[in-house]
C-alpha cells in the first residue's frame, strides 16, 4: 500500500504518532521514500498541500494532510478519520483573516477592491464568496506575514498561537477555516479490502497512541472492606478494573486517569488503605 506522509513542518510529529502507535519510520538525507518496518507499506514524503490531489488521482492509495489542502484543493477523499495534532500543539490551526495593527480596514466589508495575499487561494475566494466581497487575492510564495501594508492590504494566513502574526503587527480581524490533520484514502482504494483493512487498522493505531497521550494506568491493592473509599477517588475513564486475590479480603483495583492528576490522587488513595500502588505508562488506548 502507498502511503503519503507530510513533508515539513508536520513530518516529525508524524514519525512520533507513527512510533507511538507502534510503527518505525525512518527519515534519511535526500530520500523522499522514508523506511517502515512494515513490509506491507511504501510511504513517500508528499507536501501536505499536495497530498489530497495525488490520493484523488490513485498515485497514492492513502496519505495525511490537513483538511484545509482537501477544501483547497477540492480533492474527492474518503476522510477516513480526523487526527488532532500539528507541530507545536494539540489544538487544530487557524486560517485567519489579519491586517496591519494600524489598518482602517474593520470588516471583511471593507476588504472591496483590496488586495490580499495568501498561500490559500480557494480557501480565501470561497471566504470571501460567502461575504458577498471582490477583492484580488493574490498567491503568496512564503513569509506572507510581511507583506502588509506595502505588498498586500491584508493576509489570510494559517497559525497555531498567533505569535508570528503579533511579531509583525498584525490583528486578526476574522476566522476563515479551522483545520485538523486527516487520515485519506483514495475512493478506489478504499473498496479494495486488503487495503482498506490495511488503512483501518493504521488508524485504529493512530488513535490509539493519540487517545494514550498523558494517560496512566495505576494499579494496587486494596482492603475489600475498603473498596468503596478506594474507589470514589479513582478518576476512571469508564469503571475500574477490580479482580480477586488469592486473599479473600484483598482485591487488585486496575484503572486509567490522566497522568497529571496521579501526584494528587496516589497520596489520597494511600490514606484511604490502598498499598502496593504501581505506576505505569500507557503507549496505546483502544475503546
Amino acid at each position: 500500500m502507498r502511503l503519503g506522509l507530510p513533508a515539513g513542518s508536520l513530518q516529525e510529529a508524524t514519525a512520533d504518532l507513527f512510533r507511538r502507535a507502534g510503527y518505525k519510520i525512518t527519515y534519511t538525507n535526500r530520500s523522499y521514500y522514508p523506511a517502515i518496518d512494515d513490509p506491507e507499506i511504501e510511504c513517500v514524503l508528499i507536501r501536505a498541500q499536495e497530498m489530497a490531489r495525488y490520493v484523488q488521482d490513485g498515485v497514492l492509495d492513502a496519505g495525511l494532510t490537513g483538511y484545509d489542502w482537501i477544501i483547497e484543493t477540492k480533492a474527492d477523499v474518503v476522510e477516513v478519520a480526523e487526527l488532532v495534532f500539528s507541530k507545536v500543539s494539540r489544538r487544530p490551526v487557524r486560517w485567519v483573516l489579519a491586517v496591519p495593527e494600524d489598518s482602517p480596514i474593520q470588516s471583511v466589508k471593507d476588504l472591496e477592491g483590496k488586495r490580499i495575499a495568501t498561500e490559500a487561494v480557494g480557501i480565501t475566494e470561497q471566504f470571501l464568496a460567502r461575504h458577498g466581497v471582490k477583492a484580488k487575492v493574490e498567491f503568496s510564495w512564503g513569509a506572507t506575514e510581511v507583506k502588509p501594508p506595502r505588498l498586500a492590504d491584508a493576509i489570510v494566513e494559517v497559525t497555531e498561537t498567533g505569535s508570528s502574526l503579533r511579531a509583525n503587527n498584525l490583528r486578526i480581524l476574522e476566522e476563515v477555516l479551522v483545520s485538523t490533520p486527516r487520515f485519506i484514502a483514495n475512493r478506489a482504494a478504499y473498496q479494495d479490502p486488503w487495503k482498506r483493512q490495511k488503512i483501518e487498522d493504521i488508524v485504529l493505531m493512530l488513535k490509539g497512541a493519540m487517545a494514550a497521550e498523558g494517560k496512566v494506568s495505576l494499579m494496587m491493592n486494596v482492603p475489600r472492606n475498603k473498596l468503596s473509599q478506594v474507589v470514589a477517588i479513582l478518576p476512571a475513564l469508564q469503571k475500574p478494573t477490580v479482580a480477586d486475590l488469592s486473599d479473600p479480603d484483598w482485591v487488585a483495583v486496575i484503572t486509567v486517569c490522566d497522568e497529571s492528576v496521579v501526584r494528587q490522587i496516589i497520596p489520597r488513595l494511600k490514606a484511604a488503605g490502598a498499598q502496593g500502588i504501581v505506576e505505569q505508562p500507557i503507549t496505546k488506548l483502544i475503546d
